[in-house]
């Protein structure tokens, strides 16, 4: 039995520039830091939303992250 010869090629990774990912990761930074806020000191004094409506939706998350409430 004669098999025919394929040629066969190597795929080529993908470049992606630093420029491109930059505004990306501050973005990404950005929205951890809010989220950091809002899951560890919005609450008390510090609070930027009256009520405990904020408080009572990460409470599960402020427990799982560390963060005292109570």
């Amino acid at each position: 039995m004669v098999h025919a010869a394929v040629p066969h090629s190597k795929p080529v990774p993908i470049s992606i520039p630093v420029r491109d990912l930059v505004p990306w990761a501050v973005f990404a930074g950005v929205l951890a830091l809010i989220l950091i806020y809002f899951v560890g000191a919005e609450q008390g004094a510090t609070s930027l939303i009256s009520g405990n409506y904020v408080h009572e939706f990460v409470h599960d998350g402020r427990h799982l992250l560390g963060f005292p409430c109570h």
